[in-house]
């Protein structure tokens, strides 16, 4: 059952923490559900901060991102 709440999440990754805290301005902006959690020990960042969602918002928050914030990547948790 973890596995299944586990793997309906996705992490945004990024590069410096103002680009984390762009990010969520910009989403709560759009009010796109996410939250600023710590990177989890299996990914790397060089910032320590990463913004979890909701799988199903992936593309939303994608294009809300694209050209206004750089990421390093995204991943599912």
């Amino acid at each position: 059952m973890k596995e299944e709440q586990a793997a309906s999440y996705g992490v945004v990754l990024f590069q410096s923490i103002s680009g984390a805290l762009r990010a969520e301005k910009l989403l709560k902006k759009q009010g796109i559900d996410h939250k600023l959690i710590p990177v989890p020990r299996h990914l790397s960042s060089d910032c320590g901060v990463c913004l979890r969602f909701l799988n199903q918002n992936e593309s939303q928050i994608r294009k809300t991102l694209s050209g206004k914030v750089e990421i390093q990547s995204i991943c599912p948790l």
